[in-house]
């Protein structure tokens, strides 16, 4: 890129849109964040409802191939996201000086079928016109894109993104690796053979974490997400989840508690130790010899996993672990306490399992004990907007 175009990366997330321009590398095709960044929160505009509440679900999917019928509080509410989006944009084109924009955006929810817009979302209203809005908006204040916005993608594909492309990413140097990121909610991305390869393109053999519960029926992504940490500590202390945030009652205050044998502290990082541990040694395992049903899905009707694949017999050489998640797992080291009861928890599941073989074993224990290097944190500020930025630069140089 050269100093007429800047190159933004956008994360549209559940409660605020940050946006920041790359730089790029051009001659190994490395980015890193500039120091530029303008993060909007959906709340601050007057369209934004403050107890919205989303269309059902099953009425999203039924008009996902058909018309879309926005009510009218998707509308208001979902103008806010759309001005937010807009104005993070603009604002980053002000102080850039740049002539023209290059532009990639990821936000939740699945996607209308020219990949532009959104058709349907859990938690949020639905955008069919996400992107032509935005273009709209920036031609009206006089800003240009090198070329329109090709698709919206999803911060668990841009998480993969951004740690394959960017300097001090963790999959670059690794040809198996499964990444987890932990925040609001989760993110999972895996690089097979060399290539980063997006969940939705192994889902045959492969499930998401958030479609995933344990046998207390509990889905997966409340055990290994930030928010879903706090959300445990609030339904055993009896505290609401509003009150736990104006206290500033996170998973590192948690730990600190839990350290003070706080009984429900340690009842809540125990939950997430054992989901964590079942959940890396899921992957490794399903990787390796094809998935063994070690957890059931949230909704009963998904079709079983096959349990062959193009990657059997594959060892995952590192597990990343990012976002608000791997902070805390990195803050947690030499407590004695979560980083250590998972990397027990972890040996204890191979060293005791009945299907693994010995050559398993040796790749993964030193003197039976799980290799701690495998598990890594992601050094990566923002990587879904790194990504999303990665994913534009690309799909347009190709």
């Amino acid at each position: 890129m050269n100093n007429q175009i800047a190159l933004i990366g956008v994360d549209g997330g559940a409660t605020k849109v940050s946006a920041w321009i790359l730089n790029v590398d051009e001659n190994n095709n490395k980015f890193t964040l500039s120091d530029k960044n303008v993060v909007k929160n959906y709340q601050q505009y007057s369209s934004f409802i403050e107890n919205y509440t989303p269309v059902n679900i099953q009425t999203q999917l039924s008009e996902m191939n058909s018309e879309i019928n926005l009510t009218s509080s998707e509308k208001q509410h979902g103008q806010a996201y759309l001005d937010a989006a807009t104005d993070a944009i603009i604002e980053l084109a002000k102080v850039s000086e740049a002539k023209k924009l290059l532009v990639g955006i990821g936000m939740p929810g699945l996607k209308t079928s020219d990949k532009r817009g959104i058709s349907a979302i859990a938690n949020g209203p639905r955008m069919p016109h996400y992107s032509d809005y935005i273009e709209a908006k920036l031609k009206d204040n006089g800003i240009e894109l090198i070329t329109p916005i090709d698709h919206l993608g999803s911060d668990a594909d841009y998480c993969g993104l951004g740690e394959e492309f960017s300097i001090g990413g963790g999959f670059a140097n690794h040809k198996n690796s499964y990444y987890l990121g932990g925040g609001t909610g989760v993110a999972d991305a895996m690089k097979l053979n060399g290539v980063v390869t997006p969940f939705d393109q192994i889902k045959p053999w492969i499930a998401k974490t958030w479609e995933m519960k344990n046998e207390n029926e509990v889905s997966m992504e409340k055990y290994t997400s930030a928010s879903g940490i706090q959300l445990i500590y609030g339904s055993y202390a009896d505290i609401s989840f509003q009150e736990l945030t104006d206290k500033g009652i996170y998973t590192p205050q948690i730990i600190d508690l839990a350290l003070q044998n706080n009984e429900n502290a340690k009842k809540t990082i125990e939950d997430s130790v054992n989901a964590l541990a079942l959940l890396f040694f899921e992957r490794l395992t399903t990787v390796y010899y094809g998935s063994q049903n070690l957890l059931q899905f949230v909704n009963p009707n998904k079709e079983k996993l096959t349990p062959t694949h193009d990657f059997n017999n594959t060892f995952l050489e590192s597990i990343i672990v990012g976002q608000r998640l791997g902070d805390y797992l990195e803050e947690s080291k030499n407590k004695g306490i979560f980083w250590e009861a998972i990397i027990e928890k972890l040996t204890e599941l191979i060293s005791n399992s009945e299907f693994i073989d010995e050559k398993f074993k040796n790749y993964y224990l030193t003197n039976g004990k799980f290799k701690e290097e495998i598990i890594q944190i992601s050094k990566l500020r923002e990587a879904p907007a790194i990504g999303a930025g990665i994913d534009a630069y690309l799909t347009f140089n190709n």
